[in-house]
């Protein structure tokens, strides 16, 4: 459980429109929350909550399920709760909703049925590739497979990431690593 960083404007997009950017223009910069008009709270609350059940949807999409998940967003910040079935899924599911546009941290609140060890996030960088990835972590680069299916469904092909996208990379793959 903790708090995890991934940059905002990278990701899937949850089409929800140019609204965020629009309502983002009009705001204050550095301006607090409180101080802002009621109707720009209100504004604001809706948009959160547009974002949470954009990104529960997408959970539900990618096949994800649990026990009481939950998805809360808060501005650029999604909060995660319920149980899933494996450490896995629960990786899965904060990477599904921090590589979404518009999220730059998720709080993952989410509990586990069968603990086991944390993989590792790695933020991709320009030049990357899955290969180079798995030679970096585990010795081969033809094991880029492996990171592929550790992130699947969100990746469809081994050839599209992009710098900033946060990727897992199993805690068996992180033996013997070399960074």
């Amino acid at each position: 459980m903790s708090l995890i960083d991934f940059a905002k404007n990278v990701g899937r997009h949850l089409g929800l429109g140019d609204h965020e950017q629009h309502q983002q223009a009009q705001a204050q910069p550095g301006a607090p929350q409180a101080a802002q008009p009621p109707a720009a709270q209100a504004n604001q609350a809706d948009q959160d909550r547009q974002k949470a059940s954009a990104l529960y949807g997408l959970m539900q999409q990618m096949g994800f399920k649990g026990d009481d998940l939950g998805v809360r967003v808060d501005g650029a910040k999604a909060t995660l709760t319920g149980k899933v079935a494996s450490q896995e899924i629960r990786e899965k599911i904060v990477l599904l909703v921090g590589n979404s546009q518009g999220i730059s941290q998720v709080d993952d609140q989410l509990q586990v049925s069968q603990p086991a060890p944390e993989a590792t996030y790695y933020d991709v960088k320009p030049g990357d590739n899955l290969s180079k990835i798995a030679k970096q972590f585990y010795g081969d680069a033809n094991k880029y497979h492996q990171i592929f299916e550790a992130n699947r469904p969100m990746l469809k092909d081994p050839d599209e990431i992009y710098p900033g996208q946060k990727l897992r990379i199993p805690a068996e793959a992180t033996v013997g690593a070399r960074a």
